[in-house]
Order: structure tokens, then sequence, then C-alpha cells
């Protein structure tokens, strides 16, 4: 039905878009999801302490359609976006919490399509990783690397399946009954954890509710950072928590791009002095390296354009990687404007 029609049922999904600082993208989110249609739904947009115009801009759509709430003090041993969350779920109605962040854009249709799939395979939980818009160079070379490491570490069709320990879920769009998110404790459960999405996906996968999870660029897209320094944070915060052998990797990373880059300089080099038969095997070596490489960046989802580029995200990965490794393991974790130190669990230390 249309959103206008929203308030006169009790909403079968409850949208709660937990947004600190988020005027670049708040608007364009709020209009993709009141122009859904197909189920009753309702709109809580919880502002965390922003000191921007994010209020301002959920404030200027009509009160009937988005509501929005303080998500207040962030208490001892929570983040902020779990505060968010958690009191956003506090005052839904609905029968199903979607939560989804504030810089992603629904297609229309989505959200009844995500609440009768997730009916018809009967998942308690449905995620869908969205497709992921990637703008300046930065973007292009270093999301998709790691998006395809992230596609081979948390297989769809392992968090899919009941008898696999496997669970996963992208917090930028949860769906979750309220049922199930009560029976885990809901993100009161996961207060202190930076990467609540996968920690929430782990609890529901325990219970033995069934999870849900796929690549979902036909239903939401999303613009994760639009700078270089907000990349270069928000990975820093996530990327030793989603990869259990962080430095390893990082290693295995910087050396596969040693060996492309080496391969073809040294053909190349070699093709320049007039020596033409030794510079066909390194050739052949690395043009065999970059297509493995193109093989598994493609799993990603990403333009041809970003895909090419993505050879030279491989050192900025590892860079990452290590940068994260590093934070969380000297407790120095930033994320918009708070500081977050783990003792055992990730402790909120800022405001």
């Amino acid at each position: 039905m249309p959103a206008t029609d929203t308030v006169s049922l009790r909403p079968t999904v409850s949208v709660i878009v937990p947004a600190r600082n988020e005027e670049a993208c708040l608007g364009a989110c709020l209009q993709s999801l009141l122009a859904q249609h197909g189920v009753a739904f309702e709109i809580i947009v919880v502002d965390d302490q922003s000191t921007d115009r994010t209020r301002e801009i959920a404030a200027s759509f009509p009160s009937e359609h988005v509501r929005v709430i303080d998500a207040g003090p962030l208490p001892a041993g929570w983040t902020g976006k779990n505060n968010a969350m958690a009191s956003g779920a506090k005052v839904a109605r609905g029968e199903w919490l979607l939560f989804t962040d504030a810089d992603t854009i629904h297609f229309p249709g989505s959200l009844p399509r995500s609440v009768e799939e997730a009916t018809r395979h009967g998942a308690a939980m449905l995620s869908y990783s969205p497709e992921q818009i990637v703008k300046t160079f930065w973007e292009k070379a270093v999301m998709p690397v790691i998006f395809a490491e992230l596609a081979s570490s948390y297989r769809p069709s392992q968090v899919s399946d009941p008898k696999s320990p496997a669970a996963a879920a992208n917090g930028q769009y949860l769906l979750i009954t309220r049922e199930a998110y009560a029976a885990v404790g809901g993100h009161a459960a996961i207060a202190g954890n930076l990467l609540e999405d996968v920690a929430l996906a782990r609890a529901v996968k325990r219970s033995g509710s069934k999870i849900f999870f796929r690549y979902g660029g036909d239903a939401v897209r999303t613009r994760m950072y639009r700078s270089y320094s907000q990349l270069h944070e928000g990975w820093t915060k996530n990327l030793a928590l989603l990869f259990p052998s962080p430095a390893r990797l990082a290693v295995q990373r910087g050396i596969e791009f040693v060996l492309i880059v080496a391969s073809f300089a040294s053909s190349f080099a070699s093709a320049l002095r007039g020596h033409r038969q030794p510079a066909i095997m390194p050739a052949i070596l690395g043009v065999i390296l970059y297509a493995l490489f193109l093989t598994r960046i493609r799993r990603a989802h990403f333009s041809w354009d970003a895909n090419i580029l993505a050879l030279f995200g491989l050192p900025l990965f590892s860079y990452l990687l290590l940068r994260s490794k590093r934070q969380h393991a000297t407790g120095n974790v930033h994320w918009k404007g708070r500081s977050y130190s783990e003792e055992g669990s990730l402790l909120a230390t800022g405001h």
C-alpha cells in the first residue's frame, strides 16, 4: 500500500534508520523508503547526537510518515550504532524490523519483496549485500578488493544453509522478525560489538533460526564512503573484525600485487632490451596471475573500470588490514567522532 496509508494500519515492517551526521545522504534514503508500496510500514529515524542537519532533514518529512526520535545518551559499554538501533526497536510496532543505513537507496517494491522472500525461505533474518556505488579512484580501487574477500569468507550459500555454522549479515539491509530479535536479546546482547551485523547474525543462527543472505543489487544500493578519510576510518574500524587472520591476509595480498606487477615489469623491461624470448615467460605468468585476480574480483559485482583499478587497491587493502589490526590491538579505534577501546569487548569511550 502507499506510504500515505501506512499510519492507518498496524505496520508489518518497522524501518529503523540510525543516523549520525548523515546530512549528505539521509534525504535520498527517506525518499526511496517513502516510495515503497505493497506492504504496511513505518519509518523511524534515530538521531544519534548529530551535529549537522541530519535531524532537520528527517523532520522535514511529514511526521505521519517519518517518526524522528533521539538515541539518547550513550550508555557505558555500548557502541553508538547499537544504541541507536536498540532505541528504534523499542518504539517499533512492526512484526518485522528492517535496520538500514542512512546512505542506502531502496528500489521501488524492494520492501514487500524482501518480506516475501524471507517468508518463502522460512528465514527469521534476511540480509542483502547492496550494490556498492563507487565514484573516486580510491573507492574504485579498494572496495572491489574488500568485497571480493568478503564474498569468499562469507559465502551466501553457506550462510543461508541451516546445517552450516557460517553466519553473516550486512547491516546496510538487515530484516528480522520481532520474535527472533527478541529471542536473542536484540542489540542489547551485542551492545559493545563494532561488527554488530555479523554478531547479530551469529546469535540468530545459534538460536536455531534460519538466515537468508544474498547479494541484493536488485533491491538496494549504497555509497558507503564519500571521501578517502571516511573510507580510511571506516575500514580501519571493521577489517580486523571481519577476517580471522588479518596480518596473514595482508601479506598474501601484498605478495599478489608484487608478483603481478613484477611479472609485467620484467617482461616489459626484457622486451625493451630486445630480448623477446626472455620476455615471454614473465608475461605469461603475469597474465595468469592477473586473470586469477580478476576472477576473484568479479564476484564482488563492481563495474568493469573498478575491477581493473582494483589491482591498485591491493596494497591499500593490505595497509588497512594491518592498521585495523594494530588499532584494535591497542584499543584505539575511532568512528564518527567517538573512540572505542578493546578490553575483552569493545567499549564506547566517546560521546
